[in-house]
């Protein structure tokens, strides 16, 4: 591993980064993913220049097209002259400890276009794991000049739904077919979606997938901006584009109708307190890890399977050791 970068390394690498060096950015992003001091100083330095991009979480089952799709949304977001960032959120490699890089695969369209910045995420070493490397990746991608910045989450797990419902903008995506609607109600998307996609609209049950999403958006299963229905569910076929301009209309009519109402700055405030939190969390568990280990450890364990300390007793002395 590169030796830990300092302020003045991080700072250079974040210039470079913002005149468009794609091998800074590269490079400030795994720092980021290896967690540690190195993250914690990339994270003090983009901190004061980020906060003027707009986040859109993607999520959805396992083989909805999330990744064809997102890579069709950002050929809409190219064609309105605008730059995009994406963060796509890859299972680790288990020989590896990488992101297995298949969205990256499937978004090839935008590989030569200095426009798109396309990053596979994995969870690695970082202090709480995804759930807060996700977050500082963005803020860097934000600090160094991307308005739009796209999180594509491999699947529908709690972690995979925490980080989607993190963004601005939630689009859950479905694909026709019996149960997706009652399915997707038990993972928890229902009540993070604010704009639903039925990919793979050419197919047989779109019909029903809607009616079944309208119902349950009707019994309120979903939230939404003040002032903001979860849309009239938008239909695509990723594969050939159909449907994406209007995906694309509706993300940027969820952003103006937030921003105007606060709902984005009230979500902002809410995400502080909770990444505050996963912080604060992470770092005491790093602590008792640290304290489970070493000789005073072994002592304490010594006591307890002895008798002359129950666990508590022996978890206030170790926890009353600072050393």
């Amino acid at each position: 591993m590169p030796p830990l970068p300092d302020a003045a390394a991080v700072a250079d690498l974040l210039a470079r980064a913002t005149d468009g060096d794609r091998a800074a950015l590269a490079r400030l992003l795994s720092w980021v993913e290896r967690g540690g001091d190195g993250a914690r100083e990339v994270a003090r330095a983009a901190f004061p220049k980020a906060g003027g991009a707009h986040t859109v979480g993607i999520t959805g089952a396992p083989g909805a097209g999330k990744s064809t799709l997102t890579n069709a949304l950002c050929g809409q977001v190219r064609a309105a002259g605008e730059q995009v960032a994406v963060l796509a959120i890859d299972p680790s490699s288990p020989f590896t400890g990488g992101a297995i890089l298949g969205d990256r695969v499937r978004m090839g369209d935008h590989t030569l276009d200095e426009g798109v910045f396309i990053r596979s995420m994995a969870t690695r070493g970082h202090l709480g794991g995804l759930s807060l490397a996700t977050p500082e990746a963005a803020r860097v991608l934000d600090a160094v000049g991307y308005r739009w910045v796209v999180v594509e989450t491999v699947g529908v797990g709690q972690v995979e739904v925490d980080i989607a419902g993190a963004a601005d903008t939630t689009v859950v995506v479905v694909n026709p077919g019996w149960g997706d609607a009652v399915q997707a109600n038990k993972a928890g998307l229902m009540e993070i979606a604010d704009l639903f996609v039925i990919n793979k609209a050419d197919r047989v049950g779109t019909a029903e997938t809607r009616r079944d999403l309208e119902s349950m958006l009707a019994l309120g299963a979903g939230h939404g901006t003040e002032g903001w229905q979860p849309p009239a569910i938008v239909e695509t076929v990723a594969t050939t584009g159909d449907g994406v301009a209007d995906l694309w209309a509706a993300v940027q009519e969820h952003r103006d109708r937030s921003v105007a109402s606060g709902e984005r700055d009230r979500r902002r405030s809410d995400r502080a307190r909770t990444e505050l939190r996963e912080v604060v969390e992470a770092w005491v568990r790093e602590q008792a890890a640290a304290k489970c280990a070493g000789d005073a450890w072994d002592g304490a364990v010594a006591q307890v399977l002895n008798g002359t300390a129950d666990p508590w007793a022996a978890a206030a002395a170790l926890l009353r050791d600072q050393d």
